[in-house]
């Protein structure tokens, strides 16, 4: 098959036209598709804590740290494979991006089926054990963990597709795709967590069985789009159908740093639960972090994530056109973008923190007086939260993948996990020190993610697609 003309396939005015409009034109539909998954994560605690409990937040919240963990290792793949995906269609080489968004679509197959299925079933109750869950919480947790990674492949799909399209330049179908699975998971949760007729109310089994089936079915429409003749990634039925194991390697060689990476993020999440969990008032305190950490600082995270997207792949597209003075000036507007959003999200934290837990059904005066703090330092690690991930989304969109990692394990685990242990060796330990700590590390984040980049090293980066 012939390939198409760039100009009739990409968005050449991601490496042509001005930088600004480059970076929002990515950024602002995956904020959007961030905002209103958030929303459903927002809806399904609301209706959980009206209907079940308090104990239901924080049993969706932890089972949500340790899903992160695991989906964040597997989703490595889908960060080289953005890579791959961007530099190719920089260059204009629409049978590389096809090729490669297949074999990850393969891979994502075979994990989901192979390792996450069987490994989550085994180990659901153990990982609750570890981040020290409550025996309440752990009653809540279990049935939502096993259900989200044994039935994980329409996420896996759906996070690989929405991945590919915005590293190929087209960050609007992913939004439809997200908008899609928000409006179809909301219906399900609805019905699912309060039961409606003659379906039971299901707490929080039913909002991990919505989860699942509206990522299923959605993954499978965004799949039969590749194949519209429209998509900017299409797939034909005259294209090589079989597995390229050296393609799947070359993926993961890239993505694993940035595998690694998620799983120190989000280990150290996982401790600084043990550490919340060992606190008097344990529950009370891993509700307010499950809503306030989880939940309302997905405000920021929502604007700082579709950044981080957009830095990736205009650094990348223009590697790929051989213009990496405008990849070095990307990150920078995206950044300023970033801590706009960052700084009124952070006075709405120190304004109304009370009336922002309230709108989960929170009323317990231990959760409110721990949130409320919990919102005051998270009103100053937001600023430093989306300089951190924009410049990350930098660095992994030029291929190097491996400096974030090694970034994430001194801020994210040495700083945050190293203060509260010193603390709780001394007997010093209290939420606030928690809160300094996660404050810490995103300064320390923020400050060696800007540093790096400024060296340069990532223009000299060539990535190569392992051939068969």
């Amino acid at each position: 098959m012939p390939q198409d003309g760039p100009s009739r396939r990409f968005d050449r005015s991601l490496v042509d036209g001005p930088l600004l409009h480059a970076v929002w034109k990515l950024a602002w539909p995956t904020m959007l598709q961030n905002a209103f998954a958030g929303l459903q994560g927002m809806v399904d605690h609301a209706l959980v804590g009206h209907f079940v409990g308090y104990t239901a937040n924080a049993a969706i919240g932890v089972s949500w740290q340790i899903i992160l963990v695991v989906i964040t290792f597997i989703a490595s793949l889908y960060t080289g494979t953005a890579v791959f995906v961007a530099r190719a269609a920089g260059a204009g080489d629409s049978d590389r991006v096809n090729r490669v968004v297949y074999q990850a679509f393969l891979a994502s197959l075979l994990l989901a089926g192979l390792v996450l299925a069987p490994a989550g079933y085994l180990l659901a109750p153990r990982l609750l054990d570890i981040v020290n869950a409550a025996p309440e919480v752990k009653r809540e947790a279990l049935p939502f963990l096993r259900i989200m990674l044994t039935c994980s492949v329409g996420m896996l799909v759906f996070f690989m597709l929405g991945g590919a399209f915005r590293a190929a330049g087209d960050a609007q179908t992913p939004l439809r795709l997200g908008i899609g699975v928000t409006i179809l998971n909301a219906a399900l949760n609805i019905v699912l967590i309060r039961g409606l007729g003659p379906i039971p109310a299901l707490g929080t089994a039913g909002a991990a069985i919505g989860t699942v089936t509206a990522n299923a079915i959605v993954g499978g429409v965004g799949l039969l789009w590749l194949f519209s003749g429209r998509s900017v990634i299409r797939w034909s039925r005259g294209m090589s159908w079989r597995i390229e194991w050296p393609v799947i390697r070359s993926l993961f060689a890239i993505g694993l740093p940035a595998g690694f990476q998620g799983i120190a993020m989000n280990v150290a999440g996982l401790f600084l639960l043990r550490f919340i969990g060992s606190l008097g008032h344990s529950a009370e305190a891993q509700a307010a972090y499950a809503v306030g950490y989880g939940e309302l600082f997905s405000l920021v995270t929502w604007t700082s994530v579709g950044l981080m997207g957009a830095a990736s792949t205009v650094v990348g597209q223009n590697l790929g056109a051989n213009r990496p003075d405008r990849s070095e000036q990307g990150p920078a507007i995206a950044a300023r973008i970033g801590l706009c959003v960052a700084a009124v999200v952070g006075l709405a934290f120190v304004v109304f923190p009370r009336a922002l837990f309230g709108l989960f059904g929170l009323t317990d005066p231990t959760v409110l007086d721990l949130g409320s703090q919990l919102l005051g330092f998270l009103s100053v690690s937001g600023l430093f939260v989306t300089v951190a991930l924009t410049y990350t989304g930098a660095l992994q969109g030029s291929g190097d993948t491996r400096s974030p990692f090694v970034i994430s394990i001194i801020s994210q685990i040495v700083v945050p996990l190293g203060l509260c242990s010193a603390l709780e060796a001394t007997g010093h330990l209290a939420p606030a020190g928690v809160w300094t700590a996660i404050v810490l590390g995103h300064i320390t984040r923020a400050a060696l993610s800007v540093a790096r980049f400024k060296q340069g090293k990532w223009r000299s980066i060539r990535v190569e697609l392992g051939h068969s």
